[in-house]
């Protein structure tokens, strides 16, 4: 960005010794109540303050944009609550000159049951926005979120990344003055954020500035002009973004020593089993739309052998939850049929099941239960849960209170700890920071020893490469391309116009991979093109 838009002698926010305290059991926590006869005397006694931010003492210069980087728990999300008005600052003082339009991770504030359009104006009408404003921003809007025809169409329909997609265009059009991005891309496909940025760039030349709190560290050194690194509550470093990142990295614990640190594709190839976990034959999915019917899935077919770590990538849209959701049963297919070889465990989402009012350890109990779970296996394995989490006393507080990155910590270890059949990863590691999706990695690793298959959906296109053993790329409610890690990933990159990484990792067997990829993509020729999305 021009250094001409900027003006470090202009402050638009000036925070002195901000601290933020909680206490650890709250009043309004009552619905706990229910779940006391399942824990332990000890996890319920006393009530403590906790202090998420303490001393925080920096300043927002006008026409620049600002990263928060930091580890789930570090305090990036109450520090923009803060900025933006939503909580009350417990000592210090801060200064904000001009409103504060902000987005919280994707979809919040918006009513599922309206369309796309209709959720434009409540959004709008809530940051205050008049609605002549709204009526000269409304076609921009629909077409900048590349929704299509679904911006007609009812939000409980949309995947998590659309509505990523329409919270961004709705927040970056109505002339913000200073605009909070909390984890709200994290869910958004490689053309969107690269369009995302360059929307970011034009808004701090007419507005103040811009905030960005991610995890995508490659992301923010990219886009920002500075970062603020947030460790434990406290401004660890605010500076060059790439001198901020090289220092944030040299604090993420080393991966142990292992016989396999990676897992290869040599070593996996001799692992994968024979026996069908999965197997989709046709599967079609429909819904009854505004416009008419709607086949969010068409033709799928596939199969998902023993200890097989399959990856599901595609853009905002492609069906991926749509076939998740399918093989947790919340959906049943209109045509063809699954076949599922196990208990199926899944995690759609962050904090998805989650009860906002309970505190951690209740939820741990809630999700296991509604897992079909017994209570002797919970408390077996509570403590193992709370140490893979990493939330130490945290536990005992509101999940209302917890960051988006804690929720994902939280719900992932609750379902690798309980040692599933099937284990369904919808998005749920996007705002995981780095420590722990390598924590995640690891254990995903461990679990194909015990677990019949793991499919993760995501993103991240490093963590496919990284840690799945094939992968599969959705396009329109169809599959494109089933194979290597490496060739999805590739083609995928180039359909999206990015270019190439290349690739270092040792993959003698990547003859033997293509051609499987090449029968699987013979017998899953997609027929004719159809629109799709995630439901």
């Amino acid at each position: 960005m021009s250094s001409q838009t900027k003006d470090t002698n202009k402050n638009v926010i000036r925070a002195k010794n901000i601290g933020v305290a909680f206490n650890s059991k709250k009043r309004d926590d009552y619905k706990s109540l229910i779940f006391n006869t399942f824990k332990r005397d000890k996890r319920s006694k006393e009530e403590k303050k906790f202090w998420p931010l303490t001393d925080i003492n920096f300043e927002g210069h006008q026409g620049e944009i600002l990263g928060i980087i930091g580890s789930n728990g570090a305090g990036k999300t109450t520090l923009s609550k803060i900025i933006s008005g939503i909580l009350q600052e417990d000592h210090g003082e801060i200064d904000v000159d001009g409103n504060v339009t902000a987005l919280f991770s994707f979809g919040m504030g918006f009513n599922k049951e309206l369309t796309g359009r209709e959720n434009v104006y409540l959004n709008g009408m809530m940051l205050g926005i008049d609605k002549d404003m709204i009526n000269h921003y409304i076609n921009d809007i629909h077409a900048f979120s590349d929704l299509g025809e679904f911006f007609e169409q009812p939000m409980k329909y949309y995947s998590s990344g659309m509505k990523a997609r329409l919270g961004f265009s709705v927040a970056s059009h109505l002339q913000p003055e200073i605009l909070i991005l909390d984890e709200a891309l994290n869910t958004g496909d490689a053309k969107f954020s690269r369009k995302a940025a360059e929307k970011m760039k034009e808004l701090v030349k007419q507005a103040k500035m811009v905030i960005i709190v991610t995890h995508s560290l490659r992301y923010a050194q990219r886009n920002c002009d500075r970062l603020m690194w947030l460790d434990q509550g406290k401004v660890r470093e605010i500076g060059d973004p790439k001198t901020v990142i090289e220092n944030y990295k040299a604090t993420v614990p080393p991966r142990p020593p292992r016989r396999h640190r990676n897992l290869q594709l040599e070593k996996t190839e001799t692992e994968v089993g024979e026996g069908t976990i999965v197997k989709a034959d046709n599967v079609g999915v429909s819904f009854k739309l505004n416009t008419g019917t709607f086949w969010a899935l068409k033709n799928v077919s596939f199969e998902i052998k023993e200890r097989e770590v399959v990856g599901i990538i595609g853009h905002n849209g492609a069906g991926k939850s749509t076939l998740c959701k399918v093989l947790t049963k919340i959906l049943s297919p209109d045509e063809g049929h699954i076949e599922l070889n196990g208990e199926t465990s899944s995690l759609l989402g962050y904090g998805t099941g989650f009860n906002a009012q309970l505190n951690g350890t209740d939820n741990i109990y809630l999700n296991a239960m509604l897992l079909g779970i017994s209570k002797e296996r919970i408390e077996k394995n509570y403590d193992a849960i709370v140490e893979f989490s990493g939330l130490g006393k945290k536990i005992h507080q509101p999940v209302k209170d917890y960051s988006s990155g804690m929720k994902a910590r939280l719900g992932f270890s609750i379902a690798a700890i309980l040692k599933p059949d099937i284990f369904i990863i919808d998005e749920a590691l996007s705002t995981g920071d780095m420590a722990f999706k390598q924590k995640a990695s690891e254990r995903i690793q461990e679990m194909m020893e015990r677990a019949k298959a793991v499919i993760i959906v995501t993103h991240s296109m490093s963590f496919v490469e990284q840690i799945c053993t094939r992968a599969i790329w959705m396009e329109k409610g169809q599959i494109r391309y089933d194979g290597t890690p490496e060739e999805a990933v590739a083609k995928y990159r180039e359909a999206q116009g990015v270019k190439p990484v290349k690739n270092v990792r040792n993959n003698r067997n990547t003859k033997v991979m293509k051609n499987r990829a090449a029968q699987r993509n013979r017998k899953n020729k997609p027929a004719e093109k159809k629109s799709g999305a995630d439901a």
